[in-house]
């Protein structure tokens, strides 16, 4: 028992652990910058800064924008983690050379004595070889809410700490050796949330990509015919190209995501990655683990039930609370109804609580003995009050039996049973409404805990959750057979003595079913789950761990602020579905003018400087308000099909619509100006009628808006310094009238065909 002396220490391996909160600095910067969408904009900017105007390249702003923004906030994330990740600063007491010392952790070694007393966190795995009443908490890693009795030659593993008593313990795994940083390690390889919209972007810019090389080749082809100068042509082949490419949607993306971070900021959650808001809209089934996220720290004195007349129950029970000058959680229950022990009461010997023993005890001296512990231990079977605390016991709640004896070696006698006391855990106060919210919203709750079932089952009743009463034992649930966990665990609500390793079963379980799992959790129990549920949430109080594999960390501990999370997602989500109709209808209308125009070998239908004006008041300026307006509306899957089915057709409706404006134009004996202007008004009205489209439901606010976008164009075209400035000349009323006409007849075409497509939201 004197520890290690200094030249053990000196070569003996140490708790060095490698703090990884997240993936590192250069790994968000490779990843944000060296992308598919970066490197296709980034080509076609550098060949426009080579054979153009600097002024033609402002598209490839885009790409610092987009980069800067998902690197800053996964950065502020980190930053916020390594904060919250600098815990277990508080020394060690180790005994070397026969002294008791206080070391850093990192300084404990392989071997080390360390002492243990309440409140200690166990750093290390380690075996008991001193116990005097030790109890070890290992809810973080096994879901349990009792604390274990230790005695020598036992197991204790990292994650845990020392509730009661006082001990010490040798160091057998240190590092990356110890369990708790396995567990870490095992899912601390990064993944990025799944992202629908993201993948769809990118799998759409991959197909465009292949699609550049043969319509850019033709466009090239058809602008050399019309332009002596090849600078001029390249510029005008990028431009066509540059439109066809949704830029400014991944742009608009990435600026809701990060507004949605920053809203959630300010209720203390730390959204780790952006597209983990995405996740946020989809999620139909949440996983919440009862300790710590539906359950508060500690319990609370429930009933007193007299089993004797004319017994001081209350004066007794305040005495046993405080006895003791380091309480326990019972005695702290006890104490929150009984804060003082009455005048006399004094203890002349005291027996402290063990979980082995069961029972705590004192002497009062004329006032007696008495003891609180476990019935099953203190009575007999045909003791008064044993069946009712057994009946008690089954519907989940903690029962103490409150009894009366001539000794604290009670065993020489039968003590005298005089009241039963019930206990129960202390439950979140904002549980109740919150677990309301996700039954309103259609999201299932799946209650998953470690936890005995009768335990669960009570809570998850008392919170009103439909079938809690049902839990099932997961020690019960089939190993080998996925499909039929699957199928229990879509039928049952409430899980007990779920293991770490059940917990990711239940995940993946849920998302063979084509479930989008949520899971909620603070121990180091939770962390497998976490990593493979499509939305990781972990408490703020938690461990390391956990926080660092989540997507969503709850800084404040609030399982209110759940509403606000999902909500948030949602608004992003459905906004973002808006406006990439808008983009994506460009992209279609810009694919179907490129292909025309090379295959007939003509100008294009407008230069760059109309595309921009049009662009910006019928999609840039009208998507950056409706990606941050409010919204409701719950995510459905299949988001990029349900945009391709409206963007589609409405792009090659614009796109007829503004050919044959230019086509009729330009038969005339109008300038090409002239003609160009006709086709911007075509372009403008037809695009307008598409943002009239995707801004329904109508409102007051959304009204005023497309009203100021038709205001501003006619501005343009009324204005001379900005008619001269986007080279706009209506000169020819005829021709402009017939782009009128012509635009009504596409925009009654695009209501059609978008509503047949069923996109048109009701």
């Amino acid at each position: 028992m004197d520890g290690l002396t200094a030249a053990q220490v000196s070569g003996a391996k140490t708790n060095h652990v490698p703090r990884r909160s997240s993936r590192s600095l250069g790994a968000i910067i490779r990843a944000n910058v060296f992308t598919l969408f970066n490197l296709v904009i980034g080509v076609l900017w550098a060949l426009v800064l080579i054979f153009g105007a600097w002024q033609d390249g402002l598209f490839g702003l885009v790409i610092v924008a987009n980069a800067l923004i998902g690197i800053v906030q996964e950065f502020r994330a980190k930053r916020t983690l390594d904060k919250l990740a600098v815990i277990n600063k508080a020394p060690v007491t180790v005994r070397r050379d026969g002294r008791d010392q206080e070391i850093p952790p990192h300084q404990v070694v392989l071997g080390d004595l360390i002492l243990l007393g309440p409140g200690d966190r166990l750093l290390v795995d380690g075996e008991v070889v001193e116990s005097d009443g030790l109890e070890i908490d290992e809810s973080l890693l096994t879901g349990e809410a009792d604390p274990v009795h230790k005695l020598p030659g036992d197991e204790v593993l990292s994650g845990s700490f020392a509730v009661a008593g006082s001990g010490a313990f040798v160091a057998t795994k240190v590092g990356t050796d110890a369990y708790a940083v396995r567990l870490a390690e095992e899912a601390s390889r990064f993944h990025l949330a799944r992202s629908e919209l993201r993948d769809g972007v990118t799998n759409f810019i991959k197909y465009i990509t292949w699609l550049v090389i043969p319509i850019g080749t033709l466009l090239l082809y058809s602008q050399l015919r019309n332009s002596a100068d090849f600078g001029t042509a390249i510029t005008g082949a990028v431009a066509g190209i540059v439109t066809m490419i949704p830029e400014g949607l991944v742009l608009m993306t990435s600026i809701a995501f990060a507004v949605g971070v920053v809203r959630l900021g300010r209720r203390s959650c730390l959204v780790q990655e952006l597209p983990a808001i995405e996740g946020l809209a989809r999620v139909d089934v949440l996983c919440l683990d009862k300790t710590g996220t539906l359950t508060a720290g500690g319990m609370d004195l429930g009933e007193v039930l007299p089993l004797s007349e004319g017994r001081p129950i209350h004066d007794a029970l305040a005495a046993l609370a405080n006895v003791d000058h380091r309480p326990n959680a019972t005695a702290k229950a006890i104490q929150s109804r009984y804060p003082a022990a009455a005048d006399g009461w004094t203890a002349v010997d005291v027996v402290p609580f063990s979980s082995a023993r069961k029972w705590s005890g004192a002497d009062f001296g004329p006032h007696g003995v008495w003891l609180l512990g476990a019935p099953d231990v203190l009575l007999d079977a045909t003791a008064n009050g044993y069946e009712r605390a057994a009946e008690l016991a089954s519907t989940g709640t903690r029962v103490l039996a409150l009894c009366r004896t001539d000794s604290l070696a009670f065993a020489n006698g039968t003590p005298e049973a005089v009241a039963l006391v019930t206990l129960k855990q202390r439950i979140r106060p904002d549980a109740q409404e919150t677990l309301r919210y996700f039954a309103k919203q259609g999201v299932t709750v799946k209650v998953i805990s470690g936890d005995n079932p009768d335990a669960v089952a009570a809570i998850a009743t008392g919170l009103g959750i439909p079938d809690g009463h049902r839990a099932i034992d997961a020690r019960t649930l089939p190993v080998d057979d996925p499909a039929k966990l699957a199928e229990l665990l879509d039928t049952h609500t409430v899980f007990g003595r779920v293991t770490p390793q059940q917990k990711r079963a239940f995940v993946g379980a849920l998302q063979s079913r084509g479930h989008t799992v949520a899971m909620t959790g603070d121990g180091v129990n939770d962390v497998l789950a976490l990593k493979d549920a499509d939305l990781g949430i972990a408490m703020g109080a938690g461990s390391p761990a956990t926080k660092a594999v989540a997507q969503v960390v709850l800084l404040d501990d609030k399982f209110s602020s759940l509403p606000h999370v999902v909500g948030e997602g949602r608004r992003v989500l459905a906004n973002i579905e808006r406006v990439s109709n808008l983009f994506l209808t460009k992209t279609f209308y810009a694919i179907a003018l490129s292909l025309l125009t090379g295959v007939l070998g003509l100008m294009f239908p407008f230069a760059p400087r109309h595309s921009t004006l049009v662009n910006a008041l019928t999609i840039g300026i009208p998507a950056f308000v409706l990606a941050l307006a409010p919204t409701l509306e719950r995510a459905k899957p299949g988001l990029v099909p349900r945009v391709l089915r409206f963007a589609v057709p409405a792009g090659l409706l614009c796109a007829g619509a503004v050919s044959l404006a230019f086509w009729a134009a330009h038969t005339g004996t109008s300038t090409l100006i002239e003609d160009r202007t006709s086709a911007t008004i075509a372009l403008f009205l037809t695009t307008w009628w598409v943002l009239i489209l995707i801004t329904k439901p109508l409102t007051l606010g959304r009204i005023a808006m497309i009203g100021a976008m038709a205001g501003l164009f006619a501005l343009a075209l009324a204005i001379p310094f900005i008619r001269h400035f986007f080279a706009l000349e209506p000169g020819d009323l005829g021709n402009d009238l017939t782009a009128v006409g012509i635009s009504v007849v596409a925009a009654a075409g695009i209501s059609v065909a978008v509503k047949v497509a069923g996109t048109l939201r009701p």
